[in-house]
This record gives C-alpha cells, structure tokens and sequence, in this order.
C-alpha cells in the first residue's frame, strides 16, 4: 500500500497553521530586534508584533509563535532587542520582560478572542502589559538590586504613552488586516 502524495484536508488544514505560526515568528524575530534605546530597558516593537498576531492567529496560535521566537533568541539568534540573544539575555535585566510577553499574549488574546467590544479588547490589552510590566519590574528589581520606584521610573512609566498607541494601532489595524487577508484567502484559521 503506498501512501498519497496529496495530504488529507485535515494535514493540509495543520500544515497551513504551522505556516502562519512560522510566518508570524519570522515577523516577530524580524521587527523585535529593532528597538530604541532610552536607557536601561530600550522600546520595543515586540509588544506590537505580538498584539497583531493575536487579531491574525488568536491567543493559542499566536503564544506559540511566541514561544518559538523566545527558543530562537535563547539559542542565541539575535532577535531579542538590540540584537541580542542567548540566555545572558534572559537572565539580564530586561529578561523579565521578555518572559512576560508571553502571559501579556495569554491575558490579551484570551479576551480579544472573545469579545468584540474595543474596550474590553483595550481593557485585556492594558491588563495582560501590566502583568508583563509587573514581571519584568521584578526581575529588573532582583538583577539589578534597584528599588520598586526606581526601576518603576526606568522600566514602565516612560512606556506607558507608547504602549498604548501600539494597542491602538493593534485594535485600529488588526482587525481589518485579518479581513483583508481572509477575504484575499491567505488567512484560513
């Protein structure tokens, strides 16, 4: 008996989500890289990448492509901020931040997948940053011994105004990138 060499609807249906995984953690390792320097945790395009993949792939799909991007940066490709990568990074100060991404896309995409409502999108947006600034704050606290207020001046109030222009763009943009790429029919999840 020899096998078909066209794969069954249902491979196809998992080959094509492994495919926009794939594709959104190759646009994430691309733009999360490029980032601002303003100090001692630099602005980052992660976070923006990461709300867009939620509107593409929806909170499971996209906390995949982020968990793969995070084992790409730990193994040491530079994708991580500034170009860096290995696990120095995630054991440095900002790693925090780039472990909190994750429960940020778990908390967002959770409620973005279930409502339609912007606000409560923006509400679980706002929600999921501040576990991802209260995880990264800590750890900035613990690896650099810098105080709460302190590290609160350095890590999460310069970022505050940018953060949420990067949700608005997300809540704005998303949306109807996915609409225009199911109605093309490159989006089939």
């Amino acid at each position: 008996m020899t096998q078909s060499p066209v794969p069954a609807a249902g491979s196809r249906g998992k080959i094509y989500v492994m495919s926009m995984i794939a594709v959104m953690t190759a646009v994430t390792c691309v733009l999360a890289p490029l980032s601002i320097p303003i100090g001692e945790v630099p602005i980052s395009f992660t976070n923006l990448v990461i709300y867009f993949t939620l509107y593409l792939l929806g909170w499971k799909r996209a906390s995949v492509s982020y968990i793969v991007y995070m084992l790409i940066g730990m193994v040491g490709v530079p994708v991580f901020s500034g170009f860096a990568g290995g696990l120095g990074k995630l054991a440095g100060p900002t790693g925090g931040y780039i472990i909190g991404f994750l429960p940020m896309a778990v908390i967002a995409g959770l409620v973005i997948d279930h409502t339609h409502s912007r606000i409560l999108q923006l509400l679980g947006m706002v929600l999921g940053t501040a576990v991802c600034y209260a995880l990264g704050t800590a750890w900035f606290c613990f690896s650099t011994n810098t105080g709460v207020m302190a590290a609160l001046w350095m890590c999460v109030i310069p970022f505050i105004v940018g953060d949420l222009v990067k949700m608005a763009l997300a809540m704005t943009m998303g949306p109807m990138i996915r609409g225009r790429l199911e109605k093309a029919g490159l989006l089939q999840i």
